[in-house]
């Protein structure tokens, strides 16, 4: 528990003694009876001074636990802070929030309700990356030949070609009885794309090669198939990790037509109205030209 905690403790701690002290001089009775009655006014005394011996044993626990402390950043959406912890008093928690508001929280607020303390990750070297792409499910095919073959251009995709194809040819072979199509296997776009996806973020230097690296597909939803990317930058600090994730993927929208795939994006009104100037365009040239 922070010094200021004790310190505002033995300020209460004498204050008590002094009005103790000063009723008995004033009724020219001894402290002990006074202090015999502290039974009668144990009800008074936890009303008056609740929120003082609730942050009391909340600091213990706060500081037994490790829960907190001075730096950290913490996050508590049922009182609006997301900042870092300047003062840890005995009833209150000063939290300056990231728009350099400040929020005063209760102590035992901090053990009652749920918060989050980001210290951990700042600590751990690594902050999380976990966005997905809508892939337009009518864009996903498998790929020919000369397109796996214009692929393997790319240095960091040509192991997995290699590799995969070999799995194929493998599989392939073994139904060569019964060559019809559907019994074959084949490499889609999409299982490239995520590949590549793959290879270019354990190439990065901006990514934590030592903590979990990760695309995978989450379940198909109304604006298509969702390919997440789950990783860890190797930088904590907030403006760079928000520019290395700007910046993957900005390059993973604009190399996704190289695979033949588009991203799901909903119908626009200016979409609509190309389309119904397109339409109308059409049947014009088809009346002028029966």
């Amino acid at each position: 528990m922070p010094i200021k905690s004790f310190v505002q403790l033995i300020k209460l701690f004498t204050f008590f003694v002094g009005v103790v002290v000063s009723m008995s001089i004033l009724a020219n009775e001894s402290p002990v009876i006074f202090l015999s009655g502290l039974g009668v006014a144990t009800g008074f005394v936890m009303l008056v001074f609740k929120d003082t011996i609730l942050g009391f044993v909340a600091g213990i626990q706060l500081s037994a636990n490790r829960m907190i402390s001075l730096n950290d950043w913490i996050q508590m959406d049922a009182y609006g802070a997301n900042g870092t912890v300047e003062e840890i008093s005995l009833t209150t928690v000063k939290v300056r929030n990231f728009d350099n508001t400040v929020s005063m929280l209760p102590a035992y607020a901090l053990v009652q309700n749920a918060f989050i303390n980001w210290q951990g990750m700042s600590d751990s070297g690594g902050r999380r990356i976990k966005r997905a792409v809508n892939i337009d499910v009518t864009s996903i095919r498998f790929m020919n030949d000369d397109e796996i073959e214009k692929l393997k251009s790319i240095r960091i995709l040509r192991q997995y070609i290699y590799e995969k194809s070999r799995e194929i040819n493998e599989y392939n072979e073994e139904m060569s009885e019964e060559p019809a199509f559907g019994n074959l296997r084949h490499m889609t776009n999409l299982g490239m794309f995520r590949a590549y996806i793959n290879a270019y973020l354990r190439a990065s230097k901006d990514i934590h090669q030592y903590m979990l690296i990760m695309v995978r597909q989450l379940e198909p939803t109304q604006e298509g198939i969702p390919l997440q990317v789950y990783a860890f930058t190797n930088n904590t600090d907030w403006a760079h990790y928000e520019g290395v994730q700007a910046d993957l993927f900005d390059h993973i929208y604009s190399i996704m037509p190289l695979f033949g795939l588009r991203p799901y994006q909903m119908l626009t009104s200016n979409d609509a109205f190309q389309f119904v100037r397109s339409d109308t365009t059409s049947r014009s040239s088809i009346q002028k030209n029966p």
